[in-house]
């Protein structure tokens, strides 16, 4: 593993010492570039020399030297947003040039294979509208991603390959889909170019993203190398930190965007807190503050203990919860975004909608525009009345997107067992009432706490309910 992980660093290292400037791969030709702020340019070079760079939109001249072992890193002021194409020189004596850079948004797009699926679709699992999406892709010039490989690596790296690619449909079929949605939003909306980076891998749990030092502190978790090498390579710790994340961070961005949770399932008691963990060490290495940092809660899917069963419905809660705990954050849900034939596929085909509202959130809380919605009802509190349960909610105000028909709800009484609720809107107080004429008594309710119950309830956004229960059997 060290041999392998190591050689682009190598490759890196041994290029400064014999050739001009070196730029990593993410400092690429049709790179985007956050607008109004300071980002850093950085590579390597001999050591003790100036490096000068210059941008087109300036061309004032920004001199830097390189420390003795060649690295550098300078700071440029970039303007507002446009789709002017612009240049960068940076020269040690003999220049390199970025051509098509353009200036706008750039968001990290990070998580396991519900993210890494590109517009392509994987095998035997489409996404939705896909042809059509990728046929249109060449009017959207604005959208670069930059797609990082799945890559390993026990100590932290320097850099990772991954370059810059304009949305054409030669390109766009291998960008991931939820991450292309939510950039096709932001660049509609905003107008201007939206730049997303790319760094997932199927199947990884949130502790691969997760560095040795925090990681440490973890009890159930072995760092010995051959513990990690024995486990499935999706399902090390470690290993993504320092080979796919790491080497970004000098890259300057406005935000992050996640889906990831269902290799941690069974481990619900602590996702919530690592998950935080994790965004803490993130923002920390970027630098940048409390960077926005928006995620999807699981999609319904059979798990191991059945379509009933709710090993998935615990993890769901904990993402729920997760956005307490974690300052600048949101957690959109996905609960009626599967079809119901969707049941045994990890990798529902609507990515659409997942891009749109994590976009939303985006729009919403980064961007200021108040009045775009980025919630769906969230359960507040309940009352026991007459043998049945009313039902409060936060993010409801307008009240909810149907008057009957209802799915998905169900309570208990003291046996703690679950079974279909009868409901009733209530319009007036902006109530859901349950009950159950077998159920006198009843104790408790429940929505889609189930590992694949597909509920329709959802406030007057068409943004859906929240899966919940009321209990804590």
């Amino acid at each position: 593993m060290k041999k392998f992980t190591t050689f682009f660093i190598a490759l890196f290292l041994v290029s400064a010492t014999f050739a001009k400037v070196m730029l990593p791969e993410i400092m690429s030709d049709n790179m985007v570039l956050q607008q109004n702020t300071k980002v850093k340019i950085w590579g390597k070079t001999k050591a003790n020399v100036n490096v000068t760079i210059t941008p087109s939109w300036s061309n004032q001249k920004t001199q830097i030297k390189s420390d003795k072992s060649g690295n550098w890193i300078a700071i440029l002021e970039t303007p507002a947003g446009s789709f002017t194409k612009h240049t960068i020189t940076i020269s040690d004596g003999e220049p390199v040039t970025l051509s098509n850079v353009l200036i706008g948004e750039v968001w990290l797009a990070s998580g396991q294979s519900n993210m890494e699926m590109p517009l392509n679709g994987f095998w035997n699992n489409p996404i939705k509208d896909a042809n059509e999406t990728i046929a249109l892709s060449g009017k959207n010039k604005g959208i670069r991603f930059a797609t990082i490989p799945k890559t390993a690596a026990m100590t932290p790296q320097e850099t990772v390959t991954g370059s810059w690619k304009e949305s054409t449909p030669e390109n766009s079929a291998w960008f991931s889909a939820t991450a292309y949605h939510f950039a096709k939003m932001l660049y509609d909306v905003l107008d201007v170019p939206v730049g997303i980076i790319v760094s997932s891998w199927g199947g990884t749990r949130v502790e691969g993203w997760t560095s040795r030092e925090i990681l440490e502190t973890y009890h159930d978790i072995d760092l010995d190398e051959k513990a990690i090498e024995a486990l499935n390579p999706m399902g090390r710790p470690l290993l993504m930190y320092n080979a796919m994340i790491k080497p970004l961070t000098n890259y300057t961005i406005k935000g992050f965007i996640w889906y990831q949770g269902e290799s941690n399932v069974g481990r619900h008691d602590v996702y919530a807190q690592r998950l935080a963990n994790m965004v803490k060490l993130w923002r920390s290495d970027w630098g940048l503050g409390e960077l926005p940092f928006y995620y999807a809660e699981i999609a319904p899917w059979i798990y191991g203990d059945g379509e009933t069963g709710t090993s998935s419905a615990y993890l769901r809660e904990a993402q729920f919860k997760a956005q307490f705990i974690i300052p600048n954050s949101g957690m959109i849900s996905t609960n009626d975004l599967v079809e119901k034939y969707e049941g045994r596929n990890i990798h529902p085909k609507n990515k659409t909608d997942v891009g749109k509202r994590l976009a939303y959130m985006a729009l919403s809380q980064t961007y200021g525009m108040k009045n775009i919605a980025f919630r769906g009802p969230e359960y507040k509190s309940m009352e026991i009345k007459d043998g049945k349960i009313h039902l409060s909610f936060s993010h409801a105000d307008e009240g909810f997107n149907r008057m009957s028909g209802a799915e998905g709800f169900e309570i208990a009484g003291s046996g703690k067992v679950f079974v279909p609720a009868d409901v009733e809107i209530d319009l007036n107080n902006r109530r859901i009432i349950v009950s159950n004429k077998d159920i006198p008594n009843p104790v408790a309710a429940r929505y889609c706490f189930r590992n694949f119950q597909i509920g329709n309830m959802a406030n007057t956004r068409e943004l859906p309910m929240v899966p919940f229960r009321t209990d804590n059997f």
